[in-house]
């Protein structure tokens, strides 16, 4: 387990107890840490991922520690699936209140004129085209709802150029400023959209790295051995985040860009000048 249902509301001031949370990603990685998280926190989590078995067991961690989960087997590139799933989740519990995006693949490792071809739409696919679906199959209730919390992960090369990762970097990019439109859309319909960028954190993305070996680059590699060595970004960091994030104390809080690292909590109380924490990455007022 990646992380415990020790966290309790009465140590996380973000208040996610009751809210109805559908997580992508759900089965490894980060989407099963926040996954996790969120049942720890007091949500009712809707499980969405492709793989059975890893679908399972975070379905069986989360109901072991008393949390209430509910698996949603289904690929986040196939928009007729998951609508149908979150047509379950919504007739179990009532209405998503939270979507979040965790869903994602590496993709092709190595200099772009070396990379496959139909491993580059892959990730696109799941990365970009995966994060439009779900959102589409969601928005039109929030709509109706006048409600709704959408936080979609980016990564590494959203921000910044990443060499070698070509595909998982303008699939990044693309989903921040997808998600910068879609807020300004959404924002008289009172639904938040926001991008969070997790940070580096020991998944099953790190070993892809460190198996790539020379082709992901020394600075990757020498980050990814750091990873490994201390587990990267803690639990605590990523679901406080993206706790706030979907909670009621970021209503006048949407179209942003933040990393776990960043100074966020400062927005708690106060909104922020529009280009900061953005894809512009703006950081001083």
């Amino acid at each position: 387990m990646e992380t415990g249902l020790g966290a309790t509301m009465a140590t996380n001031p973000y208040s996610v107890d009751g809210l109805n949370v559908v997580i992508t990603g759900a089965g490894r990685g980060i989407g099963k840490r926040l996954a996790i998280g969120f049942a720890a926190r007091g949500a009712r989590v809707g499980l969405v991922a492709r793989t059975g078995t890893e679908l399972d067991l975070t379905d069986l961690e989360i109901k072991h520690a008393g949390g209430v989960s509910h698996k949603l087997a289904a690929d986040v590139r196939d928009y007729e699936r998951l609508c149908g799933v979150l047509d379950l989740m919504r007739h179990r519990h009532g209405s998503v209140n939270v979507l979040i995006c965790a869903a994602a693949l590496q993709g092709p490792i190595g200099p772009f004129q070396k990379t496959s071809m139909n491993a580059w739409a892959d990730t696109i696919q799941t990365n970009l085209l995966g994060v439009v679906n779900c959102c589409r199959a969601v928005v039109p209730k929030m709509i109706e709802n006048r409600r709704g919390k959408i936080v979609i992960l980016s990564g590494g090369g959203a921000a910044t150029p990443r060499p070698n990762f070509t595909a998982y970097a303008s699939s990044k990019a693309a989903v921040v400023r997808f998600s910068e439109s879609l807020a300004e859309e959404l924002r008289d319909h009172n639904i938040q959209v926001n991008t969070m960028s997790p940070g580096g954190a020991y998944t099953s993305m790190t070993d892809e790295i460190l198996t790539a070996g020379e082709l992901a680059g020394w600075k990757e590699i020498e980050n990814a051995e750091n990873i490994q060595r201390t587990g990267g970004i803690k639990p605590d960091k990523q679901i406080d985040l993206a706790c706030f994030l979907s909670s009621e104390l970021s209503n006048h809080i949407s179209g942003k860009f933040l990393h776990v690292e960043d100074d966020w909590k400062r927005l708690e109380n106060a909104s922020s000048s529009p280009d900061l924490f953005t894809l512009r990455r703006v950081k001083k007022t």
